[in-house]
């Protein structure tokens, strides 16, 4: 991250980056080591979810996910994750276009996969296990953090891994930005915000994006259509989420304890603009792909029109946030009027 020339000047994180402290600093401040364990009155003992981790984390047992060759004749991705595949515009293109689209879709997903956990993840974990973001947790918690950071990033090196396969396999290019649209969404969010309270949204987003993941991997179809290589590899990231998942939900208890009247509101009212930054698809994005298959911009704007409706977009937005929402509306985070009221306005209720 830290290596990334101009995409991360005035980063939001700085306060927590242990970069930075050990660059300012002979020796880096620990907030945590010496503070006191929070009341366990509001948190019962830490039961940590990675009993099991170094016999069952994909990082420490599960093979490099390679292609065969005859794996032309299946699927590298579900066409019920894109849903302008069943347009009938769409359908009617010849089948290397469609293929096409299905795979380059693909790369998106798996681009999303490396830089949310190399950009934006493995920033906040490395600063939870070295104590540096301000929030007290036990030292096992931090000691979790560092297994999740093994994770994440070898979740990063296994898309990537694959998706450089199968850009060699298929000859088909992967035109991707630089910066995925969740990050600039992110990067909106934190640049309308006063420079005191963009540290916290960044925690926030990252709980918000390790809770919502596993929703999301979930509705991955498990199908022998797919590429073997593309099912075992989604297959192995599912799996670890499931425990970052876990560990998140009890590291928003620590942080939300931790956390004034004021910042508790302004959490609240974070909480569904971070969630729209991770789930909302980049239909901008979708209108330049879909011109280059050979529609018209008249053609490309009804596919995205009828497949992309206010009512399908929130009732996906509405069923993968469920878990993440519980775990907020449990800490009373949308008993604000105003935080309510932001849930509403961003279709995360009724």
């Amino acid at each position: 991250m830290c290596g990334t020339v101009g995409m991360f000047v005035g980063c939001s994180a700085l306060s927590y980056c242990p970069r930075a402290l050990l660059t300012t600093h002979h020796s880096a401040p620990d907030t945590t080591t010496h503070a006191t364990t929070p009341d366990p009155d509001q948190h019962p003992p830490y039961r940590s979810p990675f009993g099991t981790w170094h016999q069952r984390a994909s990082v420490r047992q599960a093979p490099r996910r390679t292609l065969e060759e005859d794996d032309g004749n299946l699927l590298f991705f579900s066409p019920a994750l894109v849903p302008a595949s069943h347009h009938p515009l769409v359908k009617g293109l010849p089948e290397p276009v469609f293929t096409s689209l299905l795979v380059r879709h693909l790369y998106r997903y798996m681009d999303f996969t490396a830089k949310l956990e190399y950009l934006v993840v493995n920033r906040t974990l490395a600063g939870i296990a070295h104590g540096s973001t301000g929030v007290t947790v036990p030292e096992e918690m931090r000691f979790d953090a560092l297994k999740m950071y093994c994770d994440e990033a070898y979740h990063a090196l296994a898309a990537t891994d694959l998706r450089r396969q199968i850009e060699q396999y298929t000859t088909i290019p992967a035109v991707l930005p630089d910066e995925p649209f969740f990050l600039r969404r992110l990067q909106e969010i934190l640049a309308s915000l006063p420079a005191e309270e963009r540290p916290l949204a960044e925690l926030l987003f990252v709980i918000v994006s390790e809770t919502l993941i596993s929703a999301s991997l979930a509705e991955i179809p498990d199908s022998d259509e797919l590429v073997p290589a593309v099912r075992e590899s989604i297959r192995d990231h599912a799996l670890d989420e499931g425990r970052h998942h876990a560990y998140f939900a009890v590291f928003l208890r620590h942080l939300w304890a931790q956390l004034s009247p004021p910042e508790r509101r302004l959490a609240g009212r974070l909480v569904p603009r971070l969630m729209d930054a991770f789930l909302l698809p980049d239909l901008d994005s979708l209108r330049i792909e879909l011109t280059g298959y050979g529609l018209s911009t008249d053609e490309a704007e009804q596919v995205i029109t009828e497949v992309y409706t206010p009512d399908v977009l929130s009732e996906h937005t509405r069923v993968t946030s469920r878990m993440t929402r519980r775990y907020f509306e449990q800490l009373g985070a949308f008993d604000d009027p105003a935080a309510l009221a932001d849930l509403h306005a961003h279709g995360y209720t009724g």
